[in-house]
């Protein structure tokens, strides 16, 4: 075995040690600690990346050198290489991005704890892209869920411990009916290795037995990971938990935590249950509804709030309405553009969210649209970076967002029933995300109105903080690569899901 191969495990279990390690250090050596352990895993993630594009295939690491199933299993190829490399560049991005409001919104006596979170957090999401074994996967859930629910209160006033509540009880119901589906998955077929538990399901697809509990599991599975992932209706949680949390937390939670949720799925359809009976079954039906409706009422939302942290909150669910309707087309372009979306959400709605505090702290605080006029002139970086990710997601061409939705729009014509709701949809989504996000970049390049020519704006210039720059002008720099060089990641997510399963 090539030494490459074990970095999955040392990624996970690096992460996972390295957050009661930070405890016991000073607030500014925990920060420099957990940076350090987002690049070493970054870089390894890259490693493991770069050996599976060479070799094409996908390996399984034996943990404990037990085979199952008494062992448990690492199982990872391109795609899963591709995703936790690309999980660690956004996640350091977002804690560069973040720094300077973390550090006044977080108590200094918390700042510890703070890190442990994140580091919490990332060992999870790396456990949930790499492990092989379906109750080891819920296991890596619920501490996702824990970590992520700290980061939302870690602030302790009254809006963050409310939001937290919600955003608990929501991801206990996900989790709980998750379980079920688990617990109906292992009575059937006797496994809980995603590998052995295909083969079981694929028999039991050909003697007939089994049908409607199987298609039980899947159901409760499936709602379990859209509640968790704040799929319309069942978002109610999220715009208080992005909008109050600090930045750095609401970039995280935006662009990762849901996408870990996301991703599990796909596994789950192709690697435990095959993608051609989840292709056949009316699973994906609903998805598709509920992923069409979620498109267009996410926007609604929107465009009904004021406050800017909240809109771009509401967006993320339009956004994970884009995510499910692709894989409610039940073919793999769907899955591919999806999977695309991921990608480009996770880029742009991080860079929007510290970008939009950067443009809050030149209006005294104010978070209301109607009051950040002028707030682009004033602090001139993030209002391009904004700027560039309102365009991303309005699906301007040069950008992500542009490319996802025309995979999305290729996935959908010939299809026989869905082509037409799908056009129509991205259609009515694409000027309805036009409206909200183009009346922000608007009023951020608009004269201060007289009312407020007294107020005197205070703004911290760009090379005050250096690291902040940094991160605004990367997050720029991967939106456009990702919009103008998007064959080498659409062709690697295509070969990671040939050998996905």
């Amino acid at each position: 075995m090539d030494f490459v191969q074990n970095f999955p495990f040392f990624s996970i279990i690096l992460s996972l040690f390295s957050g009661p390690f930070s405890a016991i250090l000073e607030k500014k050596w925990a920060k420099r600690v957990n940076y350090f352990i987002l690049f070493v895993i970054g870089a390894m993630s890259a490693m493991v990346f770069a050996y599976t594009l060479e070799t094409r295939q996908a390996y399984v690491y034996i943990m404990g050198h037990f085979p199952a199933p008494w062992g448990n299993e690492i199982r990872f190829g391109i795609l899963e290489a591709f995703m936790a490399t690309f999980f660690c560049v956004i996640m350091l991005l977002c804690m560069v991005g973040g720094e300077r409001e973390r550090a006044l919104e977080v108590e200094d006596t918390k700042q510890n704890l703070y890190y442990i979170m994140v580091n919490l957090l990332l060992c999870s999401l790396l456990a949930l892209i790499y492990t092989n074994d379906l109750f080891t996967a819920y296991v890596f859930v619920e501490i996702n869920t824990i970590s992520a629910c700290g980061l939302i209160m870690i602030r302790q006033n009254g809006r963050t411990i409310e939001a937290a509540t919600r955003y608990m009880i929501m991801s206990l119901l996900g989790s709980g009916l998750l379980l079920l589906g688990i617990c109906f998955l292992y009575s059937i077929t006797g496994h809980l290795l995603m590998s052995n538990i295909q083969v079981a399901v694929h028999g039991l697809m050909a003697s007939g037995l089994y049908q409607r509990p199987l298609m039980v599991a899947i159901c409760l599975m499936a709602v379990g990971l859209a509640i968790k992932s704040a799929l319309f209706p069942f978002h109610t949680w999220l715009p208080d938990a992005y909008g109050y949390s600090t930045v750095s937390s609401a970039a995280i939670l935006s662009s990762l935590v849901s996408k870990g949720y996301i991703f599990l799925l796909v596994k789950i359809f192709y690697r435990v249950i095959g993608s051609d009976i989840i292709f056949n079954s009316k699973v994906i039906h609903i998805l598709f509804i509920f992923g069409i409706a979620g498109m267009i009422m996410g926007s609604i939302d929107a465009i009904r709030e004021n406050d800017i942290r909240r809109m771009i909150a509401y967006s993320s669910v339009a956004q994970i309405g884009y995510i499910y309707m692709g894989f409610g087309l039940g073919t793999t372009e769907g899955v591919i553009a999806s999977i695309y979306h991921v990608l480009s959400h996770a880029a742009t709605k991080s860079l929007l969210f510290i970008t939009a505090a950067g443009l809050t702290d030149c209006t005294n605080g104010k978070r209301n649209i109607h009051e950040i006029n002028g707030a682009g002139y004033r602090n001139k970086l993030a209002g391009v970076a904004f700027t560039v990710g309102a365009l991303s997601m309005v699906g301007v061409p040069m950008f992500s967002g542009f490319i996802s939705k025309l995979l999305f729009s290729k996935a959908a014509v010939g299809h026989t029933i869905k082509m037409l709701p799908t056009l129509i949809a991205l259609a009515i989504s694409t000027i309805l995300n036009a409206l909200y996000f183009m009346k922000t970049v608007i009023r951020i390049y608009s004269p201060i109105k007289d009312e407020n020519a007294g107020e005197e704006y205070t703004c911290v210039k760009f090379y005050e903080q250096p690291l902040k720059s940094v991160a605004y002008i990367l997050f720029i720099v991967l939106n456009v690569v990702m919009g103008l060089n998007s064959e080498p990641i659409i062709d690697c997510i295509r070969r990671g899901l040939e050998i996905f399963s």
